[in-house]
């Protein structure tokens, strides 16, 4: 006999198409989705609940459905999806730890999987050159999702604890990009000109979208327990995607990037948080061994391949489109090849 999944967030992207892809999994018998509003994407076969989980309610909906698999999607990654910061935290904080006391108290449950972020490991000078799942933050993040996620994180942990008879997994995925999905960060990678930190050339770490909603599939039907780093291999620098999406950009003090990013995320441009600014500034890189060796998922995109997918999709071929950056990056390679083999002579 098959699961019986209920997702939680089928109103935005990721959840709505996460919810049509389990639907298409032979190892799920029904698929449940779960929102205070009707998902905007084709949820396939799946049936929709209008359910708050702030609410106990979804206690009742997890015990009428025969639910044995939960897998909560709904943490909102920027205020303008919740009705403002106040409400984001309800839904992402409070909304968790409502969820978790009905599956503490429904005996079926047996899975839980947590959609979370890298996020949580901060960015700072202080980073290792990767964060491992055992590796903790040199600096936690101080607001917005991350600061969410940390606390949703522990609630799963304490969860855990109390019901040692259910599996629980959590994904921590770097930061999803595609042809589709819309985040913060791709928010800032469409913007005509690019404010970056002056001084500074992050390393990012990407998960293409169609990559990401496969890891939770694997997560959600298999067995394997516990955190999980998912992101695309290699990474690539701050500079190297403002060029490969042939956007020009304005080095800004650091000093000036709060008052600048007020005025972006006024503007309604992009969501250039405090938070963001240190991602933008340090970057972030996590060791995606577990991904591969327990969860048993080789991601089908890199981390450039994911962007140059998401610069394609928006269309966003400026003075530089990245058919020419890439032939002039492998250029410029095969230049310091040849010279580095002539001075080892």
């Amino acid at each position: 006999m098959g699961r019986v999944v209920l997702v939680t967030g089928v109103s935005r992207y990721l959840g709505g198409r996460f919810a049509h892809l389990l639907t298409r999994d032979p190892g799920v018998d029904r698929v449940i989705g779960v929102d205070v509003v009707p998902p905007t994407e084709d949820i396939g076969d799946a049936d929709f609940v209008r359910a708050d989980i702030r609410n106990p309610v979804i206690a009742k909906v997890i015990a009428q459905a025969g639910v044995d698999t939960v897998v909560h999607m709904n943490v909102i990654a920027t205020p303008t999806g919740a009705g403002g910061r106040v409400s984001m935290k309800e839904i992402n904080v409070i909304g968790t730890m409502q969820l978790l006391a009905a599956c503490q108290k429904s005996p079926g449950v047996s899975r839980l999987v947590v959609k979370s972020t890298g996020g949580v490991y901060g960015s700072s000078a202080k980073d290792p050159a990767m964060f491992t799942e055992d590796t903790g933050a040199k600096v936690l993040p101080r607001s917005g999702w991350a600061k969410d996620c940390v606390e949703v994180e522990g609630y799963v942990r304490g969860f855990s604890r109390r019901r040692p008879d259910v599996e629980v997994v959590t994904l921590r995925l770097a930061n999803f990009i595609g042809p589709r999905v819309r985040t913060p960060l791709t928010d800032y990678f469409s913007l005509p000109l690019i404010p970056t930190v002056l001084g500074y050339d992050a390393r990012l770490q990407f998960v293409h979208e169609d990559d990401g909603l496969e890891a939770l599939r694997l997560a959600t039907v298999g067995t394997v327990t516990g955190t999980i780093n998912v992101a695309g291999d290699g990474v690539i620098t701050l500079s190297q995607a403002v060029r490969l999406a042939g956007r020009g950009f304005v080095a800004v003090p650091q000093q000036l990037s709060g008052v600048i990013g007020q005025i972006v995320r006024r503007a309604g441009l992009a969501d250039f948080s405090p938070e963001q600014v240190r991602f933008l500034s340090y970057g972030r890189v996590m060791d995606t061994t577990r991904m591969r060796d327990d969860l048993g998922f080789p991601p089908g995109y890199t981390t450039r391949e994911a962007f140059v997918d998401f610069v394609r999709g928006r269309d966003l071929h400026g003075p530089l489109s990245p058919e020419v950056v890439s032939r002039v990056e492998h250029r410029l390679l095969d230049v310091l090849g040849t010279a580095g083999r002539k001075a080892g002579a």
